[in-house]
């Protein structure tokens, strides 16, 4: 069926795209042919993008060409071929159109009319209630790390200060990081995935659980860098996934939700009015 629904709709946009190209048009420069259909110069006038360069131009226009007589190649082909009852598509044109215009329209309603204000209250209280939606698939992590060049003349600051939780010795921390770090993140409360983490920080571990279970600081180098880690907490996969993390995730489900209930609604709302008024009866 949906094999069937695809080749309708490429014959409908083949026969639309042919009747905009090849009506007749007087005294206009004609720039391609097929059979008794014809491509003006107006057909093309603004399909090349603003900006484009000469060449480019060019073959984009001799693409379009190209492409216009394929299509008015393959429509002929299938009209010639194609039995008269499998070439009227005028229910499929209707409903077509019928789609569109009400899709349009669901459109531009939601746009005007939908509530996409989320508070912070709302978000907490789908959270709750639906816990079972935020499941981890991976585990993650609430850490900050430090990357610093090999042979840094802060580095034995930077031991000190990474795992302090003294409001001084966080900025200053910061601002060596700010001069000194290849790349850090010190923020306490931002969870990463771990597999994250293990993109910037090589860690070598077969057992995720347990490591994480068993470190708190980490400190390692390779070639390039000494890595300073300090693990502030971690949630393992299957667990529930903390409210922060889902928090955009929550406000885009909700506005979602209201879009189709602001659909479903006007739906309903214009079935009923029209019940109302008698504007249909079913025989």
């Amino acid at each position: 069926m949906l094999v069937k629904n695809k080749t309708i709709l490429l014959f409908l946009l083949i026969s639309v795209f042919i009747f905009a190209c090849s009506k007749n048009k007087n005294n206009e420069k004609k720039i391609a042919r097929v059979f008794d259909q014809y491509l003006y110069e107006s057909d093309i006038n603004g399909i090349v993008p603003a900006g484009t360069n000469k060449k480019d131009s060019m073959q984009f226009v001799a693409n379009y060409i190209d492409n216009w007589t394929r299509q008015q190649l393959i429509y002929k082909q299938a009209d010639k071929n194609l039995p008269v009852e499998l070439k009227n598509f005028e229910k499929q044109i209707n409903d077509y159109k019928n789609s569109l215009v009400i899709y349009a329209y669901e459109k531009e309603l939601i746009k005007q009319k939908l509530d996409t204000v989320v508070t912070d209250k709302e978000i907490a209280s789908y959270y709750e209630s639906n816990p079972n939606n935020f499941e981890l698939k991976d585990n993650i992590v609430k850490v900050i790390y430090v990357k610093l060049p090999l042979n840094s003349s802060v580095m034995s600051k930077v031991r000190v200060l990474y795992k302090s939780d003294n409001p001084n010795d966080k900025q200053e921390l910061t601002g060596l990081c700010q001069k000194y770090a290849a790349n850090s993140s010190l923020e306490d409360d931002t969870w990463f995935f771990f597999t994250d983490l293990l993109k910037e920080i090589p860690i070598k571990t077969y057992n995720q659980e347990e490591y994480l279970s068993n470190h708190k600081y980490i400190e390692m180098q390779d070639s390039l860098y000494n890595y300073f880690v300090k693990i502030n907490g971690f949630k393992i996969k299957e667990s529930t996934s903390p409210l922060s993390m889902e928090k955009e995730n929550i406000r885009n489900i909700i506005i979602n939700k209201r879009k189709l209930k602001l659909i479903e609604d006007m739906h309903k709302d214009t079935y009923i009015k029209a019940q109302t008024n008698k504007d249909f009866e079913k025989y």
